[in-house]
């Protein structure tokens, strides 16, 4: 089970890095469109003489300068209505930017029907050319050529294209709206959520003692922390007699030659020189960096979305207090399925019981406050937003399993009543929300009784 969740997670870092380019699945349609350019005007040349009557009549049946003139018009418009899509997708972009957060742009990138749009245009304007360049006048030596069914999968991918520009248009304006970027954000959490979930990479053991003396792994890129393989780890430690430490976690910032991660010999018996830098070597290619975060393994960089979302509606230049409200219903169900995973343990050991490695990630309390703080201080002055955290915090009380997230819980409730009392607040205000905060007081206190 852990090394198909394994397994799952790395299948699960690869698609997103393939996914978040926009030139993959372009590039491959116009791959695809001239080996198609090139082979339909082949079989044209086999089938053509022999096609029946009835075939004929529902195919291109015009002559060379025709045929030109259809292929190059085809060509002509399809970049035009690529470049009309790039436009379209910068103007996308620029208005993700300026009214959620700047991490919202690449999940555009990422978007299947922008990529769709791009292979479908592009493909077809790549078809056209291949096929432009079998069109054959008469000579001396040869008959004129018309690759005519070549000519009429050129005119079928041109109404294609049309339909899917109809299709594109309505999809960007949907996309545009900041409901369903946060709705799209909330899904991808949520799923990196589950994925870590799905199964550790050992069993869960108490944390050894760390000695004074360890060798210690320095990161050799700068970036973002964007994987870790456990899994690999493990094994890594299993073969080598190593405890190992992770001193970064995935989202965390690290810079080249700053600690990555440190190991010792659980018997504390020191290698030679050359096998500890091999170890090292080994320990730093287990972490992937990047230079910016992605959802892959990186629980908190979905929650860092909506609560920059959050915060940029509760800026004064936007003033949308609603728009906030709405990102906390959703950090209220991330935090949710965060509160009911079990905790993260100490260290996991392997299959032969010996503790290999003490992971490092933010746990219940840190990302609570990432998603809570921000907001809090910024929202001090609005009633509503300052009611629906205190309904966050009642919503994730239900959830909560252990002691240790309860007491994260209650001190961010003191936080929000002490910001309640410091805002400019009328009497009628004041009490509403002050009900708000005892109920999510007496929510906590049952989930403490439970």
């Amino acid at each position: 089970m852990a090394r198909r969740g394994a397994v799952r997670r790395r299948i699960a870092v690869i698609s997103d890095a393939v996914a978040s380019r926009l030139w993959p699945a372009p590039l491959i349609a116009v791959i695809g469109a001239v080996l198609i350019g090139l082979a339909l005007p082949e079989l044209d040349r086999s089938v053509d003489a022999s096609l029946a009557d009835t075939v004929t009549a529902f195919i291109f049946s015009g002559g060379t300068d025709a045929a030109r003139a259809v292929l190059s018009a085809i060509a002509g418009s399809l970049i035009t209505a690529t470049s009309l899509t790039f436009s379209l997708t910068v103007v996308a972009l620029q208005l993700a930017s300026s009214q959620a957060s700047p991490r919202l742009l690449r999940m555009f990138a990422s978007d299947p029907m922008v990529q769709g749009t791009l292979a479908v245009f592009l493909g077809t304007f790549a078809y056209a050319l291949t096929v432009l360049r079998t069109v054959e006048n008469a000579t001396d030596e040869a008959d004129a050529f018309v690759p005519r069914i070549a000519v009429t999968v050129a005119s079928v991918l041109t109404l294609v294209s049309v339909v899917v520009l109809t299709f594109f248009l309505a999809h960007l304006a949907r996309q545009l709206r900041v409901e369903t970027m946060m709705r799209d954000v909330h899904r991808e959490a949520a799923h990196t959520i589950a994925l870590l979930a799905d199964a550790p990479p050992g069993t869960p053991a108490p944390a050894p003692i760390e000695p004074d003396r360890g060798h210690t792994v320095f990161a050799r890129t700068s970036g973002f922390v964007s994987g870790v393989d456990r899994g690999e780890l493990i094994d890594l430690a299993v073969a080598h007699d190593i405890v190992v430490r992770e001193l970064r976690p995935v989202g965390g910032s690290i810079i080249a030659g700053t600690p990555l991660a440190r190991w010792w010999h659980p018997a504390q018996i020191d290698g030679p020189g050359r096998t500890d830098e091999r170890i090292a070597d080994e320990i730093a290619a287990c972490f992937s960096a990047d230079y910016e975060r992605t959802p892959a393994q990186d629980v908190g960089f979905g929650l860092r979305q909506l609560v920059d979302v959050a915060s940029r509606a509760l800026s004064p230049g936007v003033n949308d207090p609603t728009t906030a409200v709405h990102a906390l219903s959703h950090i209220s169900a991330l935090l949710c399925d965060l509160a009911a995973q079990p905790p993260r343990p100490e260290a996991y050991a392997s299959q032969d019981g010996v503790t290999r490695l003490l992971p490092c990630g933010d746990d219940f309390a840190e990302l609570l406050d990432v998603a809570i703080s921000p907001i809090r201080r910024y929202g001090a002055g609005a009633p509503d937003v300052l009611e629906r955290l205190l309904w966050t915090i009642d919503d994730v009380a239900w959830h909560v399993q252990h002691a240790a997230q309860r007491d994260a819980l209650s001190q961010q409730l003191g936080r929000i009543e002490a910001s309640l009392e410091a805002s400019d607040l009328d009497a009628v205000e004041r009490d509403r929300l002050a009900a708000a905060a005892q109920q999510a007081r007496a929510t906590l206190e049952r989930a403490s009784s439970a």
